[in-house]
C-alpha cells in the first residue's frame, strides 16, 4: 500500500503528466513553498532547493527527457565559462558558436527530425526512417530493448528552455551579464518550475540578477499573486477547456460533419481557446513565482485588441516576439540592412516550400518575389531600407512559424502573419481613394473568380473583401463629402475586427497541425484546413443557425462573456484587480473557496494538458 502511494507519488506517469491544473500540483506546491519559506533568504540553498524540486517538477511532467535538461544545463552553464575566459574576440565568437550549435542540435533533433527526414525522402526518393539515438543508448545502457527506437518524441518544453540557454549564451558574449558562478545558481535559472514547460521565455540579463535577490512578499503582491492564479485557472479550465471539449474539438476533428456557420464558429472559438489556454498558464506560472518572490515578465496585452497584425505580434507571446526580435531580427539586419543570413533563409525557405508543397511554382514564385525586391533595392537605394526591413521581418515571421512546429501549414500560418504585417505597412501610406480603388477592384475580381470558378476559397474572399469595400468606401464619401469629425472609436472597433478575422483565419492553419504525429501533420493538417474552406465557403442554411446558437448556447455564451472581458479597458481590469489584492484576508480566502468551488465544477473528464506543451 505505502509502495503503491510512493510510486504514484514519484514515477512518472505519460498519461498523467503534472499540470497546474491537477490538485497534486497544488499539494506539490505547498510543500515546495514550505520548504522555500525555511530558506527563503539563505540564497544559494533557497536557489538549490527551487532548482531541484524544478528538475523533480520536470520529471513528472517530461519523464526521462529530464536528463536532455540536466544535461543542457550543465553544458551551458561550462560553455559562458569558456566564452568569458576566452581572451580574443574571435575565440569569444567561436566559442558562442559551439554553444549555439550544441543547443540547436538539440532543439532540431528532437523537434525536426520527421521534418528533415521527410525532405530528404522526397528530394532523394528514399525511405528513410527517423531513429532515436538516445533510445538506442538507453536500450544499450539498461541491457534491454525498454525504449522504442523508430519513434522520436518531443520532451515538453524544450523550445522555451533551449531559447533561455542562448540567450544566457548570447547575454554573456555581450557582456549584458556575467557568467553565474555557482551551477545550482544557474540550473534554478533553467529549470524554475513555473516557466519551465510553456514560458514566458525569461531572458537570462533579467532574470539572473532575481536570482541573488532576498526574498520579499508585500502584501498587495500577495493578494495579486492569488489573483493571477485564480484568473488562471478560471481562463484554463471555464473558458478553454470547456470551449474544447464541447465544441471546438469536436468540429476541427471531422469540419465535414458541421456546417459552414458551426465551422466558422469554431474558428473564431478556437481563437480565444489558444488565447484562454496560453495566457491561463503564464498567469498561473506569474502567480506562482510571485508568491516566491520573482516577477516573471508579462507574456500577453489583450492581443485581441490589437489594431494590425504588427500590434498583435507586439501584445501575443511578447517573450517570444521580443526574442525573436534580439536575437534573429536585429542580426539579420533588422531595418537596417539586408545580410547574408537574409537571402540564404529566404532562399532555404523556397526551396522547403517546393519540396513540401510538392509544386514547382511555389519555389518560383517566392524567388521570383524576391528576385524582383533584389532588383528594385539594387535599382533604387532610396528604397532599399524599406525592401530589407520587410525581407527580415518575413524571414523572421517564417521562422517564428517553423519554430511552432515542422510542418507545411505552420509555414503558411507564419507567412501569412508576416503577409499580414507587409501589407499593413503599405495599406497606413495610402490615402482612403486609393484603398477604395484597389478594395473594390480585388472585390470584383473575387466575384469574378467565384462565377468562374466556383470555387469556396473565392467565396470567403468575395465576403471578406466586400465587407472591406464596402466600410472603406463610406469613409471615402464621408472625406469626400468634408467630414472633418474623427469617429476614433468607430474607427479603432473596425480596425480591431478586421485584425481578429484575419488573426482567427490564419489560426486554420495553426490549429489543423497541432497535437498530431509529425509523420502525418502535414497531409491531415493540409485535408483538415481544406475541409473546414470548403464548409465555411459552401452553401449555408441560414433557417438553422437559430437552432445551432440554441444547442450550443452554453459554448456561445461563454465565447461572448469571454470576449467581452477581454475587451474590458485596462484601467478597469487594472481597478479590480487592485481591489481583489487588498481585500482583507478572512474575504480573500472566502472568495478563494468559492471560485475554486465554481471553477472545478467546468473540469473535464479528462484534464486537457496546456496547447504549448507541444512547442
Amino acid at each position: 500500500m505505502i509502495f503503491d502511494f510512493l510510486k504514484t507519488v514519484f514515477a512518472f506517469d505519460a498519461h498523467s503528466p503534472l499540470l497546474f491544473t491537477q490538485f497534486y500540483f497544488w499539494a506539490f506546491f505547498a510543500i515546495v513553498f514550505a520548504g522555500f519559506a525555511l530558506l527563503q533568504n539563505k540564497v544559494l540553498l533557497r536557489n538549490a532547493f527551487l532548482c531541484f524540486v524544478s528538475l523533480f517538477f520536470y520529471y513528472k511532467t517530461s519523464g526521462l527527457f529530464v536528463l536532455i535538461l540536466i544535461f543542457t544545463t550543465i553544458f551551458n552553464f561550462l560553455q559562458a565559462n569558456r566564452i568569458d575566459k576566452a581572451d580574443t574576440e574571435q575565440k569569444k565568437k567561436r566559442q558562442l558558436i559551439v554553444g549555439l550549435v550544441v543547443n540547436l542540435f538539440f532543439l532540431c533533433y528532437f523537434k525536426y527530425a520527421y521534418f528533415f527526414t521527410g525532405l530528404m525522402n522526397d528530394m532523394l526518393g528514399t525511405n528513410l526512417h527517423v531513429f532515436d539515438v538516445f533510445a538506442w543508448a538507453g536500450n544499450v545502457l539498461t541491457g534491454s530493448a525498454r525504449f522504442d527506437v523508430g519513434d522520436i518524441l518531443l520532451p515538453v518544453g524544450i523550445s522555451f528552455y533551449t531559447f533561455q540557454n542562448i540567450s544566457y549564451l548570447m547575454d554573456v558574449f555581450r557582456e549584458r551579464i556575467r557568467p553565474v558562478k555557482e551551477i545550482l545558481n544557474f540550473g534554478f535559472y533553467v529549470s524554475f518550475f513555473p516557466q519551465l514547460v510553456a514560458g514566458p521565455i525569461v531572458r537570462a540579463n533579467e532574470f539572473i540578477p532575481l536570482i541573488y535577490q532576498k526574498y520579499h512578499l508585500g502584501r498587495k503582491q500577495f493578494g495579486m499573486a492569488v489573483f493571477w492564479i485564480l484568473n488562471g485557472l478560471a481562463k484554463k479550465i471555464i473558458l478553454s477547456d470547456y470551449i474544447a471539449v464541447n465544441f471546438v474539438d469536436r468540429v476541427f476533428e471531422n469540419p465535414t460533419m458541421y456546417s459552414g456557420f458551426e465551422n466558422l464558429a469554431a474558428l473564431f472559438g478556437y481563437s480565444l481557446q489558444v488565447y484562454a489556454d496560453f495566457s491561463g498558464y503564464t498567469d498561473i506560472a506569474i502567480g506562482v513565482a510571485m508568491l516566491m518572490g520573482f516577477y516573471l515578465p508579462k507574456n500577453f496585452n489583450s492581443p485581441y485588441k490589437a489594431t494590425n497584425p504588427g500590434n498583435f505580434w507586439k501584445r501575443w507571446h511578447i517573450s517570444l516576439s521580443k526574442w525573436l526580435q534580439d536575437y534573429l531580427y536585429i542580426p539579420l539586419g533588422g531595418n537596417r540592412k539586408a545580410t547574408f543570413a537574409t537571402y540564404f533563409i529566404i532562399i532555404a525557405i523556397a526551396l522547403i516550400a517546393f519540396i513540401l508543397s510538392g509544386s514547382i511554382w511555389v519555389g518560383i514564385l517566392i524567388l521570383l518575389v524576391v528576385s524582383v525586391l533584389y532588383y528594385i533595392a539594387k535599382k533604387y537605394p532610396e528604397k532599399r531600407r524599406k525592401i530589407n526591413t520587410n525581407l527580415n521581418m518575413m524571414n523572421t515571421m517564417l521562422i517564428g512559424g517553423i519554430w511552432h512546429g515542422a510542418s507545411w501549414n505552420f509555414m503558411i500560418w507564419g507567412g501569412l502573419n508576416g503577409l499580414g504585417m507587409l501589407v499593413y505597412k503599405f495599406w497606413k501610406d495610402w490615402n482612403v481613394y486609393l484603398r477604395t480603388i484597389i478594395l473594390v477592384s480585388l472585390t470584383a475580381l473575387s466575384l469574378f473568380l467565384a462565377w468562374l470558378v466556383p470555387k469556396p476559397i473565392f467565396n470567403i474572399a468575395l465576403i471578406w473583401l466586400g465587407i472591406l469595400a464596402f466600410g472603406t468606401l463610406i469613409r471615402m464619401i464621408y472625406t469626400y463629402y468634408g467630414g472633418k469629425h474623427a469617429f476614433k472609436y468607430l474607427e479603432m472597433a473596425w480596425a480591431i475586427f478586421q485584425t481578429f478575422v484575419f488573426i482567427s483565419f490564419t489560426r486554420l492553419f495553426f490549429r489543423s497541425g497541432s497535437n498530431l504525429d509529425p509523420a502525418e501533420a502535414n497531409r491531415t493538417a493540409w485535408n483538415t484546413a481544406q475541409n473546414m474552406v470548403n464548409q465555411i465557403g459552401g452553401k449555408w442554411d441560414f433557417s438553422q443557425i437559430g437552432r445551432m446558437i440554441y444547442e450550443y448556447r452554453s459554448v456561445f455564451a461563454l465565447i461572448v462573456i469571454g470576449m467581452i472581458i477581454h475587451w474590458l479597458p485596462e484601467n478597469w481590469k487594472r481597478r479590480y484587480r487592485l481591489v481583489f489584492a487588498q481585500m482583507p484576508l478572512v474575504v480573500m480566502a472566502l472568495f478563494v473557496v468559492i471560485s475554486v468551488f465554481i471553477i472545478y465544477q467546468f473540469i473535464t473528464a479528462d484534464l486537457q494538458t496546456f496547447i504549448y506543451f507541444q512547442f
